[in-house]
């Protein structure tokens, strides 16, 4: 009797947990022992299933619904065994008939009594497989741009995206871009590396990583590279001694445009820090003295951020604050490292994640369109809340900048239009990310790159395309009084 493969069990385990715990599927994969002993190709696979399974889970489940007589009886282990199966036969290139035995064998493995029916519903699923593939066909077409008139439904089948989000991001990205996030929606998202500061010279990094069989390629930007391979990255020390950081390729971008030729810096929303190492670099290539003050909301990422901040040897020059961002207008309630003006602040705001879905699957099903924007309680007036506080740390002549993972203008353009006819945004103006000391500073190519991703209005706007970043959203707003 056929057997299911240990690559297979393993993401059927890892998705087990998942449900059971509620938790990120990359957070269980990095801490799965099971995943660790697996083969290169055996874990590349369950890598695939598992996001993959994430990502186009409400696709999966209306295909499955559709060929069970009594869907919501399912037990919950055999509707992840059947989503699992149901991903590989739709959407990889596994054989048919060996993904379908190997569907049933997961089936199985946690109910035997429903092999045989689903032996017939992943039969039939496979006999599916042509319309998901003629899709997939016509949104690579649309996103070359030779062909116009894909839609929405095409869009769904091929990213796995619920109808209401692939309905979006054609309205707003238009039909090229939008196909183009689409096609490569469930690929693998690229790893990027720059050079920290703690590191020797990028001759000398680029040779570490090497050492580890990364592959790294350049980026064009200085000291940043893309890897073919990270499997190695986490246990060669580059990343806990701060030698590199893993930071995405539009994210180095933002921080090169929030970064001041002189003077200080206010991060809002520092995270676990990895901006912060950023920033500092930029800082130091303008031949500026890195000083950032960080504010975050969440005290565990203080706590994380401290510690990186310590090993990298930048305690003296970034500063780890717990603090509502929303609250920094409020002069009475500011700590000492978050008192006074600053030459530039990075307002990185929580947003919907839209631009990182390659990364963080779950976003796209967990996703309500109604919390985006309108309600009191919505991600656009938090972000606007957000943004308005920082202005007020602003010093006459320097920049305020704005950014967001998401590639929906409800959280990006229309909350800095917002912000501009507001009383709170009136002594600024929108300047061109352009014109910013950390990218005019960069050479001719590294800059064609990034214009390649700004808009007419000078606001930088990336999108997911097959092998390039993820989506970000950057305005440089400059105080004119």
């Amino acid at each position: 009797m056929a057997v299911a493969s240990p690559a297979r069990t393993t993401a059927l385990r890892i998705l087990g947990a998942q449900r059971r715990r509620n938790a990120r599927a990359r957070d269980l994969m990095r801490g799965a022992r099971e995943m660790d002993m697996l083969g290169h190709k055996a874990r590349s696979l369950a890598t695939r299933l598992v996001l993959g399974v994430n990502v186009a889970s409400g696709e999966l489940d209306r295909r499955i619904d559709s060929f069970v007589t009594h869907a919501s009886a399912l037990q919950p282990r055999v509707r992840d065994a059947l989503r699992l199966a149901a991903f590989e036969v739709l959407y990889l290139e596994t054989p048919r008939q060996v993904a379908v035995s190997q569907g049933v064998e997961l089936v199985r493995s946690v109910q035997p009594r429903a092999a045989r029916m689903a032996n017939a519903v992943l039969r039939r699923i496979a006999d599916c497989r042509g319309e998901v593939d003629d899709a997939g066909e016509a949104v690579r077409i649309a996103a070359s741009g030779e062909v116009r008139g894909i839609t929405s439904a095409q869009l769904s089948m091929t990213s796995g995206y619920p109808g209401w989000l692939a309905s979006r991001l054609l309205d707003e990205l238009g039909e090229c871009r939008a196909a183009a996030m689409c096609s490569c929606a469930l690929d693998p998202a690229p790893v990027y590396v720059a050079r920290g500061t703690a590191a020797g010279s990028a001759t000398e990094v680029l040779s570490r990583l090497e050492g580890i069989d990364a592959e790294p390629s350049p980026t064009g930007l200085p000291g940043s590279w893309r890897l073919v391979s990270g499997a190695r990255l986490a246990s060669s020390g580059l990343v806990s001694s701060c030698d590199v950081a893993v930071a995405d390729l539009s994210a180095q971008v933002v921080c090169r445009i929030a970064a001041p030729a002189s003077g200080r810096v206010l991060e809002v929303g520092q995270g676990r820090g990895t901006k912060s190492l950023l920033l500092a670099r930029a800082m130091d290539e303008l031949g500026c003295e890195p000083a950032v003050a960080g504010c975050e909301l969440v005290a565990s990422k203080v706590r994380q951020s401290r510690d990186r901040m310590k090993r990298a040897g930048l305690s003296g020059q970034v500063s780890c604050v717990e603090f509502d961002g929303t609250r920094l207008a409020d002069v009475s309630a500011l700590p000492g490292e978050l008192a006074g003006s600053f030459e530039s602040v990075l307002v990185d705001a929580p947003c919907s994640g839209t631009g990182t879905m390659r990364r963080h699957p779950e976003i796209a099903w967990a996703l309500d369109e109604g919390s985006l924007a309108g309600a009191p309680d919505s991600l656009s007036s938090l972000q606007s809340s957000l943004l308005a506080a920082a202005s007020s740390r602003v010093a006459v002549g320097g920049c305020l900048v704005y950014a967001t993972c998401s590639v929906l203008s409800c959280e990006n353009a229309e909350v800095v239009d917002a912000f501009l006819a507001s009383d709170a945004g009136s002594g600024f103006e929108l300047a061109s990310v352009m014109d910013a000391p950390g990218i005019a500073a960069l050479p001719v190519e590294a800059r064609s790159r990034v214009s390649a991703w700004v808009d007419e209005r000078g606001m930088f706007r990336s999108v997911p395309t097959p092998g390039g970043p993820d989506g970000h959203f950057c305005a440089r707003l400059v105080r004119t009084r």
